[in-house]
């Protein structure tokens, strides 16, 4: 956990940058000219991505690589939605408003898929963190039964606190989920989720949702501002993840549970 808060420091056009400055000023007497012209130009890139100008157009490339598919027939009967994190620590299993923005935007489009096929089960994946008694997926299927979703159409997995364990615990649980699912997630997290449930056995079928890529309005879009710097990281700590997945999916191939026989 601490490995990963580092690299989503450095990573940041924020972190990344003031780091990089540092390493140019402490090393100004010595670095050869053409180092210095090379990390100006990361310098810029740096301060253009925590512009929303610069922000926006990292979400819109990040969101547009992952289209929504077309799942075939018959449609998968199992969809799968991922927690996308809390807001602030819950007071009980109830408290939805604990969720943060992501977590509620996929469980809002994942209830209107399950109230659009009643006969579609459902499985949330998303567990505890350190200090919280309520695991995320907990919050989301109380949430899901407000907005009518029946109990009984519900799981929920409560152990998992990254995408790769998602995949990991999902595809653990008994009885056992069919290959083809429904996976829902929001669009800038979907690359990332496709590699490490495919490198579980699943056959995915992209649902995404959440998406936040917005127009410009103003001149003062390209000024910088705390929201790009945390929407650029946030794009920043998909791919690195997608990329650090890729490499695990390769060399250190997960275990694959038989298939099931259950209803694609």
């Amino acid at each position: 956990m601490l490995l990963t808060r580092l690299i989503d420091v450095v990573v940041s056009p924020l972190g990344g940058g003031l780091l990089l400055a540092l390493l140019l000023w402490s090393t100004r007497r010595r670095a050869p000219r053409w180092l210095w012209r090379v990390g100006l130009a990361f310098e810029l890139a740096c301060l253009l991505l925590a512009t929303p100008f610069g922000a926006q157009r990292m979400i819109v490339l990040e969101e547009r690589r992952v289209a929504a598919s077309a799942c075939g027939t018959p449609q998968p009967q199992v969809i799968v939605l991922l927690a996308g994190g809390l807001r602030r620590v819950p007071r009980d299993a109830d408290d939805v408003g604990a969720l943060n923005d992501a977590s509620v935007q996929r469980t809002l489009d994942a209830s209107a898929l399950m109230l659009a096929d009643p006969a579609t089960h459902l499985v949330i994946s998303g567990g505890t963190w350190p200090g919280d008694a309520v695991a995320e997926s907990t919050l989301m299927a109380a949430l899901m039964r407000r907005l009518g979703v029946p109990a009984a159409s519900i799981r929920t997995e409560t152990d998992s606190r990254t995408t790769w364990y998602n995949a990991a615990h999902v595809r653990a649980l008994e009885p056992s989920l069919p290959a083809r699912i429904r996976l829902v997630t929001s669009a800038v997290h979907m690359p990332r989720a496709l590699v490490a449930f495919r490198a579980f056995g699943f056959e995915p079928c992209a649902v995404p949702v959440d998406f936040r890529a917005t127009r410009l309005r103003h001149l003062t879009d390209l000024l910088p501002s705390g929201h790009a710097v945390a929407a650029t990281a946030a794009v920043l700590h998909e791919l690195v993840g997608e990329v650090a997945y890729r490499v695990r999916a390769r060399f250190e191939p997960p275990p694959l549970p038989p298939p099931s026989a259950g209803p694609a």
